[in-house]
């Protein structure tokens, strides 16, 4: 089994994988079971700092992109599509699937979305039902101020959906004091769960444009509104995964019980930057950098492929190259949830040292070693 350093799925924590393996209920008729899901999501809304509600949706982080667009939008629709990435621009898909207009405010794609020109560009046109955004766009790694940017799209009436997740967790999100109406995050990322469960928090403004649709939500699976009542109700729309949730809420207490989180994802980000531009490698962003990923230029002796396979079969450690504009251009690595440790940082650090030498790359520092050096100072 290979060692996963990439942004995402991330490594899973034992307590995790037992968690998965309780032995189970029916979750449609078990009324324990709609108390431990209405617990979980409460969990999760106090973590990101919101008394909205949070759902649970059965699904990869993507069906929680969807669900938010399904639900708010309506043929004719003018939505707003934040780009300055791959992810951020791909929001337009989602919007044109369910027939909206897409308008892209498409900005720089080495820095983050920068707060003026948004306000600017919303002062000469702001008729938008919602705007979306990203907050870490993982194929570049590039992180959105999403705690100063929602902010004034409400400022124009404009709600907010915001993807955030390969954010939560590994970057602080305040949800209720940003007034972001739909933050969609997933188990695979900071989380540290398996694949397979996507959550939102949805706000009342939310709910209220849901509801007032005058036509229906083209979507079953991807409508928020049929979650509604489900505890009232004792009932779910779909059978929930029991297992899935048994580790996602587990994950959700290692969270709630690693009150350095914050700084450790800072911290480890930080050495890993300082290591690669001491051995004279190339950062791929200017500025903006996330906390739960780095990308690197792949320096022009070699390739990506031949860096990750031998990463693999040498080292048996695996990392990322990207795709879409970046595919073969950089490196990726994910120090976030399980991941953002430095015991295996070091090991990854010290393989790609390994590895790049024997691919002809010459490195001026010792990774592994820049990287601790520089922990140290953080600490």
């Amino acid at each position: 089994m290979y060692k996963l350093m990439t942004p995402g799925p991330t490594q899973v924590r034992e307590n995790v994988l037992n968690a998965r393996a309780q032995s189970r209920t029916n979750p449609d008729i078990d009324p324990d079971f709609f108390n431990f899901y209405q617990e979980t999501c409460q969990l999760i809304s106090s973590l990101l700092n919101t008394k909205n509600e949070t759902l649970i949706l059965a699904g990869e982080g993507i069906l929680g992109l969807e669900a938010a667009c399904a639900s708010l939008t309506e043929p004719g629709d003018r939505v707003l599509v934040i780009d300055n990435g791959v992810f951020g621009k791909g929001f337009a898909d989602f919007a044109s699937l369910y027939g909206a207009e897409p308008v892209l405010f498409s900005t720089d794609y080495y820095q983050p979305v920068n707060p003026d020109d948004l306000r600017a560009f919303l002062k000469q046109d702001s008729n938008f039902k919602y705007a979306t955004l990203v907050h870490c766009d993982t194929p570049s790694g590039i992180l959105n101020d999403i705690n100063e940017l929602c902010p004034i799209l409400k400022e124009f009436g404009i709600l907010s959906v915001v993807d955030s997740v390969s954010g939560t967790f590994g970057e602080p999100v305040y949800v209720d004091d940003s007034q972001i109406d739909i933050l969609c995050g997933g188990s695979q990322k900071v989380v540290s769960a398996p694949p397979g469960l996507t959550f939102v928090t949805v706000s009342p403004e939310a709910k209220t444009a849901m509801k007032e649709r005058e036509t229906p939500i083209a979507s079953f699976y991807a409508n928020l509104l049929m979650f509604e009542n489900y505890f009232e109700n004792q009932w779910f729309p779909y059978t929930m995964p029991i297992h899935d949730i048994y580790g996602l809420r587990q994950a959700m207490d290692n969270i709630k019980q690693d009150k350095e989180i914050f700084k450790r994802h800072q911290s480890i980000a930080k050495a890993t930057r300082a290591a690669f531009e001491s051995a004279g490698l190339q950062l791929f962003l200017q500025t903006g950098h996330s906390s739960t990923v780095t990308v690197v230029s792949v320096p022009e002796q070699t390739t990506v492929p031949a860096i990750l396979d031998r990463m693999k079969k040498e080292h048996n450690i695996m990392i990322a190259g990207s795709f879409d504009f970046l595919d073969g251009q950089v490196l990726r690595i994910g120090h976030m949830g399980e991941n953002a440790n430095k015991a295996d940082m070091v090991a990854t650090l010290e393989a790609l040292q390994e590895t790049l030498t024997f691919l002809n790359v010459p490195l001026n520092s010792q990774l592994a070693s820049v990287f601790q050096a520089t922990l140290e100072e953080l600490s």
